[in-house]
């Protein structure tokens, strides 16, 4: 049987033993100064989260997938972060994927029986062919929860990459992992309610997780989210504005870009850079593995000032 109260975020806050009988805005003054502790977790395990990001985009660059695993909130905000992957970067699916313990049903209600199950999760992942080759991110705020564990082992037992996700210091999942991303957020404001404080730091390590590997991998150029889904009127939108932006032609140009480039903002901006057909920007893409500056530099030395690219000398 865990001891919760060794747990750091099962621990009561001294800051917020009177919080449900103080002025309601005092109330939110408090909970602000606590949420204001999250940042500063992070920022020290900011190496880690290097290494987490590099170690992804290699096994991706490679082939492999990456997946979540967690239950509650911690399931909710892997399945978060891995949804919003295709329409931002352009991603399959079936490239970043979130798990939750109890399956689609626990993202909308509680399903807390599934996650002190130990194989549940081995079953999961097999059942989405996930092999060595793979990332296994492990989300629990305790960094003890039974599907998190059993789902970690399995992946070790496979040799895929491993990263544990949680806010208690010396947590188990944090002690299986090859690599242990632990921001440790103090006691929670309202006791052991981890979708807060520890909850904001999860989703602040995830969005640096993804978005770095997206950015090594190509899919970032400057600061564009060159690969976005045009798949609705504001992003087909912002697709001509990242072609004018990251090349600094006109709207009329981006649009007849685009048009060229089939709707890829990364291929129209190729075209308008380099002048080259659309069949030689595919090939210098391909060849390039999808970084767009590395295709500008097969045909040119030079690079658009508006990606924010200096000239190399």
């Amino acid at each position: 049987m865990i001891d919760l109260g060794k747990l750091t975020t099962e621990q009561r806050n001294p800051a917020t033993t009177r919080i449900d009988c103080c002025p309601t805005e005092e109330m939110v003054t408090i909970m602000q100064a606590e949420d204001a502790k999250v940042s500063a977790a992070i920022r020290k395990i900011l190496p880690e989260i290097a290494r987490a990001i590099d170690a992804t985009a290699a096994r991706l660059a490679d082939g492999g997938r990456l997946f979540y695993i967690g239950a509650g909130t911690s399931g909710r905000l892997g399945v978060l972060d891995a949804s919003e992957c295709p329409p931002t970067y352009g991603t399959d699916p079936e490239l970043v994927q979130g798990i939750i313990a109890g399956g689609e049903a626990a993202m909308f209600r509680a399903q807390e029986g599934a996650e002190d199950d130990l194989t549940l999760a081995e079953k999961d992942l097999a059942a989405r062919h996930f092999t060595k080759d793979d990332v296994l991110v492990g989300i629990a705020a305790s960094g003890r929860t039974p599907y998190v564990i059993g789902g970690l082992r399995y992946a070790k037992e496979l040799g895929a990459m491993t990263i544990a996700l949680s806010c208690s210091e010396g947590s188990e999942i944090a002690k299986l992992a090859d690599i242990a991303l632990t921001p440790v957020t103090g006691p929670e404001i309202v006791t052991g309610s981890t979708r807060m404080k520890a909850g904001t730091a999860q989703k602040l390590v995830l969005n640096m997780l993804s978005t770095g590997t997206m950015i090594r991998l190509g899919k970032v150029y400057g600061n564009l989210m060159v690969d976005v889904k045009a798949s609705n009127h504001k992003l087909e939108e912002r697709a001509r504005r990242i072609v004018m932006q990251g090349s600094g032609c006109s709207r009329e140009e981006a649009e007849a870009a685009l048009r060229k480039a089939d709707g890829r903002a990364k291929l129209a901006i190729l075209l308008v850079v380099t002048g080259c057909t659309a069949e030689e920007g595919r090939k210098a893409l391909q060849e390039s593995r999808g970084h767009l500056r590395e295709a500008i530099r097969s045909f040119t030395t030079d690079c658009p000032k508006s990606a924010g690219c200096q000239k190399e000398g």
